[in-house]
């Protein structure tokens, strides 16, 4: 008897193991409230700038800048006497221009040399501002094209204008949650914007005639701050 033997290959089944990805549902934008708020508060300044221009003409070129020199020379003296040190006193503009004469036809020809100096004097006592302009005026002076009343320390101000600002962004922001039907939650978000001081006060003076002390009054300055704000939004149930 011939016994025949049949090999059979086994299967190794290897268990297929599927990994099923949770699908996550996005998640949703946290609701908030965007506000920006403006705190202000006056300040009253305890100094200014005042610019002084002389202004010469001449024939020619250096005869309106030696006349100019004399004048401003005399103006620096009279500044000085008054107990402004050369730290508070600088130029800041130095012009020559030929002043021309036009005809039809004809080349322009110079007629004239118009000079300009101006300096910049920095009051450090507001009851000096008037003695100032009225002794650079009489000394040969002929223009104030400038003066500026600031505040030379407003760092304690500026914090109560932020502390204002923020107040009213937080008034504004919960008002807005409960026009919303919600109610108004943690701070997120705030920047404080940069502080711009006031813009100068511009005034043009020439030679007085009168013999009168100019009267100077500064008033106060408005410091305003503003400050951006985001806060959470809490929806009602």
């Amino acid at each position: 008897m011939t016994i025949r033997t049949w090999l059979v290959p086994s299967l190794l089944l290897a268990p297929l193991t599927v990994h099923a990805q949770a699908t996550q549902a996005p998640i949703a934008p946290m609701p908030q409230i965007a506000v920006t708020g403006r705190g202000e508060i006056k300040v009253s300044p305890d100094r200014a700038t005042i610019q002084i221009s002389v202004q010469t003409r001449a024939s020619t070129a250096a005869a309106a800048a030696a006349e100019n020199a004399n004048k401003q020379q005399a103006v620096l003296a009279a500044l000085r006497a008054l107990g402004l040190g050369n730290d508070q006193l600088s130029t800041i503009n130095y012009n020559v221009y030929p002043e021309q004469r036009y005809e039809q036809g004809k080349e322009p020809t110079i007629v004239a040399y118009n000079v300009t100096n101006t300096i910049l004097a920095d009051v450090r006592k507001l009851s000096q501002v008037g003695p100032v302009i009225d002794a650079a005026l009489s000394h040969g002076a002929n223009m104030i094209t400038s003066l500026q009343f600031y505040a030379s320390n407003t760092e304690a101000a500026r914090r109560v204008a932020i502390a204002a600002a923020i107040e009213k962004a937080r008034a504004d922001a919960d008002a807005a949650a409960k026009a919303a039907h919600g109610t108004l939650g943690t701070l997120l978000e705030i920047s404080i914007g940069s502080y711009s001081p006031p813009p100068p006060r511009p005034i043009m003076m020439m030679a007085k005639q009168a013999q009168v002390d100019t009267p100077i009054n500064p008033g106060e300055e408005t410091l305003a701050v503003e400050v951006s704000t985001r806060w959470m939004f809490i929806p009602a149930k």
